[in-house]
């Protein structure tokens, strides 16, 4: 996991461009995302680019940019993510087109052999620049956008980097967000290479089999995507937020710890005696884990507001809301180990929100619906994840996102996803694991991240306080004003315009988009 920078000239005068555009300052502002090494490189006179590490997967030899030692048409890159098919892609691919033991080694080679259009076979979360000195150039991002990046067209260049603030004040009027599933070359234009979410085909069939052999086939999936999300040369621990989600995950990579003689780290947060706090002790204790937790508090929250959304560089209430204790979470994680499971994205798969079946009452609408809202995860939960841990230098790993088993969970029916006749959600998910858990933490009911930890209690009432009905009113009313939906979102907003005062809202934030 890392920080990414990138220019490219148009015209071939790089260190003008450079100059122009502070790159070392750019570089300097990710510092965060990779504590742990530095490089930058100018290829041939057309490109500069700058790579800040944070070390999880060959650790003495992964230093970037990688490449560059094979001659005027060698490729040199920077990479931020993880590609967890690595090993699998080096049996398939020239030795020599390796440089290191770094998954992000898998990248080059790929390109080395390949081209742009070899970026489908790499699986993981990952974002990426690259250049030769013969001229070429590319940027491309993983399908899912889990890892991010943003990019800028300027007279004379184009400016690439992870986050908003890295970019230099008379470039961000033209940030936007670089698409997920696509590259970008200076000769061809942008090209989408995958989809987040796969097209339905006749294998998809469902109809027919027993429940019970789509539950394993549930089951399977996720468990060796967990599995495969524990790749790393550094300890890996969980979020346990005690719902559903983070307990499954849990609940695999302590089983896969365990057979190695080793014991899971698990990390909660919550306001005292919360009911996530709560859950989350009990999953860990069950599950045997080394279990550490981070009490949230309103002085404690109120403190870091301001920093929550400079890092997520976003104003949206929910996601602000949300992010406040997973703050203190990725802060509490940082201290005892680099990287972090997640159970990101398991709602979006198996309907787990209340408005899914509320809004959405036919299975063809909920099918569209679960598919809409994975398009837009990179914009909002993913954008979330990514920006609070990093900001305390620890990598978020999301195994429900990964490729297969999105493909898997969107092959089904929608009807398997619906709502039990209790009204509880993720049933399907639920006795797919059957046994892994206790029946209590099983079947316990869903509560939003920012409620279940207390956040919300503590948050809207604070802003209710500070804002006046008048002032929601005449910022609502404001010409060129994003849609605000509440004083609590008012509030944040104004950190966030005093924190970027030239980004446009409607580029780079999902929900405020024009397009």
């Amino acid at each position: 996991m890392c920080g990414i920078a990138a220019l490219h000239s148009r015209d071939g005068d790089i260190d003008t461009v450079c100059a122009g555009a502070s790159a070392h300052r750019m570089l300097d502002r990710l510092a965060h995302r990779g504590p742990d090494d530095s490089g930058t490189r100018t290829v041939g006179g057309h490109t500069w680019l700058g790579h800040r590490r944070l070390s999880i997967v060959d650790l003495d030899g992964g230093h970037q940019p990688l490449g560059g030692s094979q001659g005027e048409d060698d490729w040199s890159l920077v990479c931020n993510g993880e590609i967890y098919n690595h090993a699998a892609l080096r049996e398939q691919l020239p030795a020599h087109a390796f440089d290191s033991r770094s998954d992000s080694s898998a990248a080059l080679a790929v390109l080395r052999t390949e081209g742009p259009a070899g970026l489908h076979r790499l699986r993981g979360m990952w974002a990426l620049c690259a250049a030769t000195p013969g001229g070429r150039f590319v940027a491309a991002r993983d399908a899912v956008g889990i890892k991010p990046l943003y990019w800028a067209h300027t007279d004379g260049a184009v400016h690439f980097a992870s986050e908003l603030r890295a970019f230099a004040p008379a470039a961000q009027r033209y940030v936007t967000t670089f698409p997920p599933g696509c590259w970008w070359s200076p000769e061809d234009g942008l090209h989408r290479f995958a989809e987040a979410v796969p097209a339905r085909t006749r294998d998809d069939d469902w109809a027919g089999l027993p429940q019970q052999v789509v539950e394993k086939a549930t089951f399977e999936s996720v468990t060796t995507s967990v599995r495969r999300h524990l790749m790393a040369d550094v300890e890996v621990g969980v979020f346990l937020s005690g719902g559903l989600d983070s307990s499954l995950v849990a609940a695999v990579a302590a089983e896969a710890y365990a057979r190695q003689g080793r014991r899971l780290k698990t990390f909660a947060v919550g306001t005292a005696d919360s009911p996530d706090l709560l859950a989350a002790r009990d999953a860990a204790a069950y599950l045997g884990t080394e279990h550490h937790e981070a009490l949230l508090d309103a002085e404690s929250a109120e403190r870091v507001l301001d920093d929550v959304v400079r890092c997520v560089e976003s104003f949206d209430a929910s996601l602000i809301r949300s992010a406040v204790p997973n703050w203190f979470l990725a802060e509490l994680a940082s201290r005892h180990v680099k990287a972090v499971l997640t159970g990101e994205g398991a709602d979006e798969l198996f309907a787990g929100y209340g408005y899914y079946h509320d809004r959405h009452s036919s299975p063809d609408a909920l099918d569209a619906e679960l598919r809409r809202t994975v398009h837009t995860l990179h914009g909002l939960n993913l954008q979330r994840c990514d920006r609070v841990t990093m900001a305390h230098g620890l990598e978020a790993r999301v195994p429900f996102l990964d490729a297969g088993v999105i493909a898997h969970a969107m092959s089904l029916p929608a009807s398997v996803k619906a709502l039990e006749d209790d009204g509880m959600e993720k049933g399907h998910l639920r006795r797919a694991f059957a046994g892994r858990l206790p029946e209590r933490l099983l079947w316990r009911r869903k509560e939003q991240f920012g409620t279940g930890s207390g956040a919300q209690s503590v948050l809207v009432p604070w802003w209710a306080t500070r804002i006046t009905d008048a002032e929601l009113a005449a910022a609502v009313a404001e010409e060129g004003a994003p849609d605000l939906r509440s004083k609590e979102e008012l509030g944040y907003y104004r950190i966030f315009r005093e924190a970027f005062p030239d980004i446009r809202p409607e580029a780079v934030i999902t929900r405020f988009a024009t397009a």
